[in-house]
């Protein structure tokens, strides 16, 4: 294991996230860094697999109190192996399959009523009619998922 720090600058040309997420991250608990006597942050090398993990999640969908949680579940007495991450996000492939499913309902309603009325009043007439949609709420009511002529 090595005990080498990285400069926050170091941590952000190497991880691809601005210096200001790194800060962030650290506010909100999800990084940790050791501090100079100039109180400059330094990063262990082990900080850039988190963040790894943290963009990851992110582009999953989880929000950084999930991603919190998650970390939470990393061994605090050793940097965290293939193992440990793989744990993490075995849980994923479900919340991946629904947003694949939110997208491909997304891709087919680009040109299709998507339940609020907003696209053509003629093509409302028959795919919405008496604005049945609005009746489920506010927002595209197809597009989230509400079945058509509910």
């Amino acid at each position: 294991m090595s005990t080498e720090l990285l400069t926050i600058g170091e941590v952000a040309r190497r991880s691809g996230v601005a210096a200001s997420a790194l800060r962030f991250y650290e506010e909100r608990g999800l990084i940790t860094s050791d501090r100079a006597g100039s109180g400059r942050r330094r990063y262990p090398r082990a900080t850039l697999r988190r963040i790894a993990f943290i963009v990851f999640a992110q582009r999953v969908g989880l929000s950084l109190e999930e991603i919190a949680a998650e970390l939470a579940r990393l061994p605090g007495d050793r940097v965290p192996g293939r193992r440990d991450w793989d744990r993490l996000s075995r849980g994923w492939a479900r919340r991946i399959d629904e947003r694949i499913a939110e997208l491909e309902r997304l891709r087919g309603s680009l040109t299709e009523c998507i339940g609020c009325g907003c696209l053509s009043m003629q093509r409302c007439r028959l795919a919405n009619p008496g604005d049945r949609a609005g009746r489920g709420g506010p927002g595209p009511r197809y597009w989230m998922g509400d079945p058509r002529g509910a």
